[in-house]
């Protein structure tokens, strides 16, 4: 929007709900879309904690730290998904005002707090891969890291929700998207959105550029050290894993600072809303496949709890 408010003249209402207009065509494939996306979602995330909490010999920092990843994918989805349910069943989707910052609010706390647990993830493979001898010492707090990444994405998202609720709009509030984000409603706002826009940039640098550049490096120092192995086994054991962890996390970093930093020029809500279920929905999905798929701990403590599961 214009800061320089070309909508100052319209009566300016207190809005009680918003209209979303992501739901235009397809409301039965939208639906089945997503709740085949959720229930995935669900399995997988539930899976892994269940396997992290159960099985002794994932009692280890990775295994924490990816506990705590899966946590977070199932609040992610969870913010937004079921929301998009309840629209795709009716002629309008809306969502209250209340709602709508509350959505945005929780959907900003799992986004800080996922870019700081990935770059703590990938600095993890790093000591262990790179720092075996220091590896223990180097991740004694891992609790203290994964509360860190929590309380970082907590101050992110209630900063850009106060910014939030001081925006005013004018006539019927309408987003273009399927659920509460920021961008869509500084497009809807008809007051001065640059306070806003000069947080999201800032946030961009700090809680998204920074732990990218870290998750980069790390990999990248994994990457040397794998390929200065001796054996060719165990490179051809590491070199998959490291590449399709570092693939999955660059698409939800980029998509991520693609949403929040998308030129005026070529904005367009629809890819908008596309970039933002790739991170917001997609990702959550792939996350327990991309990290456990070649992991023999997790698909051994797996099937040791399929045989429990099935002995009478």
């Amino acid at each position: 929007p214009d800061p320089a408010c070309p909508m100052a003249g319209m009566n300016q209402t207190q809005v009680t709900e918003f209209v979303l207009l992501g739901f235009s065509h397809g409301r039965p494939f939208l639906f089945a879309l997503f709740l085949a996306i959720y229930l995935a979602t669900l399995l997988g995330n539930s899976a892994i904690l269940s396997l992290v909490s159960l099985d002794p010999h994932l009692h280890s920092p990775m295994y924490f730290f990816l506990s705590h990843l899966s946590c977070q994918d199932l609040c992610y989805s969870s913010v937004t998904v079921p929301k998009i349910l309840v629209n795709a069943l009716h002629s309008q989707a809306t969502i209250s005002y209340g709602g709508c910052l509350v959505q945005m609010f929780l959907l900003m706390w799992c986004a800080g707090a996922e870019c700081a647990l990935l770059a703590v993830m990938a600095y993890d493979r790093f000591a262990a891969v790179c720092q075996p001898l220091r590896y223990c010492q180097a991740l004694r707090r891992s609790a203290c890291a994964a509360a860190g990444c929590w309380l970082w994405g907590l101050l992110d998202s209630a900063v850009h929700t106060l910014l939030a609720a001081r925006l005013s709009f004018c006539g019927a509030a309408r987003l273009q998207h399927i659920f509460c984000d920021v961008p869509p409603l500084l497009g809807a706002a008809c007051s001065d959105t640059r306070p806003n826009e000069l947080a999201l940039h800032i946030s961009s640098i700090f809680v998204g550029l920074s732990p990218f550049l870290l998750v980069v490096i790390s990999y990248l120092c994994i990457l040397a050290t794998v390929l200065g192995m001796p054996l060719a086994t165990s490179r051809r054991k590491a070199f998959p894993t490291c590449s399709a962890h570092l693939i999955v996390v660059t698409l939800y970093f980029v998509a991520a600072n693609l949403n929040y930093n998308w030129p005026s020029s070529g904005y367009s809500p629809a890819a908008d809303t596309l970039v933002s279920v790739l991170y917001c929905i997609i990702i959550p999905m792939l996350n327990p496949l991309v990290y456990s798929l070649r992991n023999q701990e997790v698909w051994g403590a797996l099937r040791k709890a399929v045989r429990v599961g099935a002995t009478p």
